[in-house]
């Protein structure tokens, strides 16, 4: 059993519960106790950067929401793995259903993906839609890319990543999408013209006007209790045009909302 009352700054069990309810409260995510040592490396962090001396230091300062530290705090508290073209089958689902059906009734797509991160996840939406409508219109498809995180959102606007970040992808991909400069790489910028990165707390409100035509949502409602996914997945249906997509990630299920959507098969999910 780690000892955190050992450590360079000593967390108390209270320490844990009282950022665990301030995340809770503010974001819906659920830090269980198995994300202690998480909790434990990213708030030590933080401490040892405001030159504080303990736990107790740092939660009377995150009380306040409007206090600056307070959107690091947000930050540093929220899970972003992500990679280019990720679970690629809901890709091809784009190329061969979605964006056909979308084209046929003759709309341009409207994407939303959820929870964007660092902006891979988009900026693969945005290459398939490129592949699929040639020309560099992407169809008059728009996609708006959400996250909670201001850090990610930056990386994701700035589009610069390392060069690691796309060794498995395709050549011809590379060739297209990318601008190589030493170690990192950039993505073009037509990529980005069709690309909105927007801050978004899931559990507040949510300004978009328009309803969508696909909502990436994967990997996200892991984070969050029973209680909260139920009220989100019912937003997410009201926010979809009628038999729009929702694809969630491949540890996630939709049970219990079969009389809003249907399953067409791996995480994807089509509303009724």
């Amino acid at each position: 059993m780690t000892n955190f009352l050992s450590r360079e700054f000593p967390m108390t069990e209270k320490n844990f519960q009282s950022i665990a309810k301030i995340a809770y409260e503010v974001t819906g995510i659920v830090l269980g106790n198995h994300k202690k040592d998480l909790v434990y490396s990213r708030i030590s962090r933080r401490i040892r950067s405001l030159e504080l001396t303990n736990f107790n230091d740092y939660i009377n300062l995150i009380q306040d929401q409007n206090n600056q530290e307070f959107t690091s705090f947000v930050n540093s508290i929220t899970t972003n793995l992500t990679s280019f073209f990720r679970e690629s089958h809901h890709f091809d689902f784009l190329k061969s259903t979605a964006f056909p059906e979308l084209k046929k009734k003759g709309k341009s797509p409207l994407i939303w993906s959820a929870g964007c991160s660092t902006g891979e996840e988009p900026y693969s939406i945005a290459m398939t839609l490129d592949q699929f409508y040639p020309g560099g219109d992407f169809g008059g498809a728009k996609i708006l890319a959400t996250d909670l995180d201001s850090n990610v959102l930056n990386t994701g606007r700035r589009g610069v990543y390392e060069g690691s970040k796309i060794e498995t992808l395709d050549k011809k991909l590379k060739r297209i999408y990318f601008r190589f400069n030493n170690d990192d790489v950039a993505v073009t910028e037509n990529l980005k013209e069709n690309i909105q990165f927007n801050r978004l707390n899931l559990l507040g409100p949510w300004p978009m006007k328009k309803k969508f035509d696909i909502i990436f949502c994967r990997n996200v409602i892991i984070y969050f209790n029973k209680e909260t996914q139920k009220e989100l997945f019912n937003r997410y249906s009201k926010m979809l045009n009628q038999h729009g997509y929702l694809i969630i990630g491949h540890s996630e299920n939709i049970h219990g909302f079969q009389d809003q959507f249907e399953s067409i098969g791996r995480t994807i999910y089509r509303k009724k």
